[in-house]
């Protein structure tokens, strides 16, 4: 029998001491030659930010945030999993799967993990309940770090299966973002115990009409993809090649740890030129501590050596899938190019909202959630 063990949060204050201490004694980079965040995120925005940590953000809320949902570790495939298994007060509820991705982490949930649970309190009904399951990846946050190759999207899907299963779920809707809809797009594909799955980032690629006679649709997707390709995808390709060379500034730097992953939320939320219009510094920080204070940064790298081909192969997805398409998502793909991937049986073209769904905008997820959970 695999134990499934209680776990809380508890960083030494020693960590964060460490932490301030490596902020004072940042080097600093000249400022950049372009008054935008064309050549990346401004010194000036850095450095507020870095003071706004080291002066006045405090780790504890988030850690009494986090604490206040039930998490577990498990051994999964001979790895320490660490995920959040809150049960709804409803009997009847659907158990539903979310995954994150990269740059975020569990922190991105912490605002949809009650409603979605307890939904009567927040004004839904209670068939809207779902007992909700929300895994750390392999080499991110609280979970265990790989020590050898092996551990991509096929044997994260595989692994989440078997928590579900171990969970005393025999049926579970599976939903993700960014590698979370890798994931869960790999679980929608294994036959399974998973009957539905919904995404916030599907993985559609153009298709052979796309090409030759482009509506506006299609000539605006491919528009957002060479402008990814040109300037937006150079992370991807420094993880993908060379995680361990990256790692070591991440690991040894907050600032570098911080401007690696708040100019991708800049970058990829909804969030016209700046990422405080959406989220606080607070918000901001939280989700980077995650990856700070686990020393994250090359082992959370490491999926994109392991399985960056994962996205946009693969056969169909079979199952019911649902979608909720963002206009701020990096890759904004067309339905039509989506459907040879998966069997849609459920599209919103959401008003708002970006990269980061479940932070961004809450309400906006959570209530598409019901709606296509409830078709199953």
């Amino acid at each position: 029998m695999h134990e499934i063990t209680p776990f809380t949060i508890e960083i030494p204050e020693e960590q964060i001491d460490d932490l301030h201490s490596r902020i004072r004694n940042t080097r600093w980079p000249e400022s950049e030659c372009v008054d935008d965040w064309s050549q990346g995120i401004p010194l000036a925005y850095t450095k507020e930010l870095a003071n706004y940590w080291l002066n006045e953000y405090d780790w504890r809320t988030c850690e009494v945030k986090l604490n206040s949902f039930a998490q577990y570790i498990t051994s999964l495939q001979d790895l320490d999993i660490h995920f959040i298994h809150q049960r709804s007060p409803h009997d009847n509820a659907f158990p539903l799967l979310i995954t994150h991705g990269w740059p975020g982490s569990i922190v991105e949930f912490h605002k949809i993990i009650d409603p979605l649970t307890n939904p009567t309190k927040y004004g839904g009904k209670e068939e809207d309940a779902f007992h909700v399951v929300c895994p750390t990846l392999p080499g991110y946050g609280f979970s265990g770090k790989p020590t050898r190759t092996g551990w991509g999207v096929e044997k994260i899907a595989e692994a989440w299966d078997e928590l579900m299963v171990r969970l005393g779920y025999e049926k579970y809707g599976a939903q993700g973002g960014d590698w979370g809809a890798a994931v869960t797009t790999q679980i929608g594909r294994n036959i399974g115990h998973c009957e539905g799955i919904h995404l916030n980032m599907p993985i559609g690629r153009p298709t052979a009409e796309a090409l030759q006679e482009p509506t506006d649709a299609d000539k605006q997707a491919l528009e957002r993809l060479t402008h990814y390709q040109q300037w937006d995808s150079g992370y991807s390709k420094q993880q993908m090649t060379r995680p361990q060379t990256i790692g070591y500034g991440l690991v040894d730097s907050p600032v570098g740890q911080m401007s690696w992953i708040i100019e991708k939320f800049w970058s990829w939320m909804d969030c016209d030129g700046h990422p405080e219009n959406i989220l606080t510094k607070n918000e901001l920080l939280d989700n980077v501590m995650m990856y700070w204070l686990t020393a994250s940064g090359a082992s959370s790298a490491r999926l994109y050596w392991e399985s960056f081909g994962s996205f946009g192969g693969g056969e169909k997805v079979e199952i019911p899938t649902g979608v909720a398409s963002f206009p701020g998502e990096i890759l904004q793909s067309p339905r039509t190019w989506c459907e040879e991937s998966y069997n849609i049986t459920h599209w919103t073209n959401m008003s708002k909202g970006g990269h980061f769904a479940a932070f961004e905008q809450p309400e906006l997820l959570i209530a598409d959630l019901r709606s296509f959970f409830k078709q199953l």
